[in-house]
């Protein structure tokens, strides 16, 4: 287990960064717009993990973190209740309570905190 972020993991988390200002459109992952969960697969095929393209199932591949232990690749959910099969949304950590996501249609992909709308409430590490 690691302390810190594996290399591995920056590099998807770079990859993500450098598709800041790039288009949110329905359904897409790359390269040139992204949903979503197309921005967290695209990021994560970087290192040869492959995501479903579906928020939900994302959370399942991987291992739940508390929010007290979030680091830098680490994945954000959003569900309308306690039940992640109602989860709906999902980011990137990149630290410091800071995330970056494809929002929305009209939104490009951005950097944002993590708090800007409401908090998240399911938390993994792929």
């Amino acid at each position: 287990d690691w302390d810190v972020t594996p290399p591995s993991v920056l590099h998807a988390t770079l990859f993500a960064l450098r598709q800041v200002g790039k288009a949110y459109v329905y359904a897409t992952a790359g390269p040139d717009t992204f949903d979503c969960s197309g921005l967290t697969k695209a990021a994560y095929a970087q290192i040869r993990l492959g995501l479903p393209h579906f928020s939900g199932a994302q959370l399942h591949l991987g291992v739940p973190v508390p929010p007290e232990a979030l680091r830098p690749g680490d994945l954000l959910f959003w569900g309308s209740s306690s039940s992640s099969s109602s989860i709906h949304h999902v980011a990137m950590y990149l630290g410091g309570g800071m995330m970056i996501h494809a929002p929305r249609t009209g939104q490009a992909v951005q950097i944002v905190s993590m708090y800007y709308w409401i908090p998240p409430n399911f938390f993994g590490r792929p």
